[in-house]
């Protein structure tokens, strides 16, 4: 189990890393494009990488190679939303091949994804932090080697828990 408060901690492993979060905060509902990282208990369903820059990473976790032309359907309106798709697409899409580094290892989480819901949110990923630990636009982000760290521990039964602002906390 990897949890995760809103104050921007994650512990995994018996450990404790900085992560960032959401612009929006930490909230109960989540709907596309609002920043939020939602609350609630994700699957960790497997990995993707940039074969290019750097090793499969080691985990039990099933991890797949990022291609160029690898992107996330972001369109509700779409039958491929939520999903993995090859781009160009025509349908609202986020491409996976970045040159910041920040998708140079994704976990995809099991957030509305079976089957996904239009709106709900889509493409929630453990991913690779910003150097300031910048807001995401509603995903978990941790330094590169504390992601690696932490996937040599998990496997497909492990689940990342993101865990509700206590009262007066935003």
């Amino acid at each position: 189990m990897i949890a995760v408060s809103p104050n921007g901690w994650l512990e995994a492993n018996g450990s404790r890393y900085r992560c960032a979060l959401g612009r929006g905060g930490v909230q109960q509902e989540k709907t596309e494009g609002d920043g939020v990282t939602p609350v609630g208990c994700f699957a960790l369903r497997h990995v993707l990488y940039r074969a290019d820059r750097m090793a499969r990473p080691v985990t039990t976790l099933r991890c797949t190679p990022i291609r160029p032309n690898d992107g996330w359907c972001e369109d509700p309106a779409s039958p491929h939303y939520n999903r993995q798709v090859e781009i160009p697409l025509d349908a609202g899409h986020e491409r996976l091949w970045r040159d910041d580094g920040l998708y140079d290892v994704i976990v995809v989480l099991g957030h509305n994804d079976d089957p996904p819901e239009p709106g709900r949110g889509s493409a929630i990923f453990l991913h690779v932090a910003r150097p300031d630990y910048g807001p995401t636009l509603g995903c978990v982000a941790v330094a590169r080697d504390d992601l690696l760290r932490i996937l040599e521990a998990c496997g497909p039964a492990d689940s990342l828990e993101v865990r509700p602002p206590a009262d007066g906390e935003s």
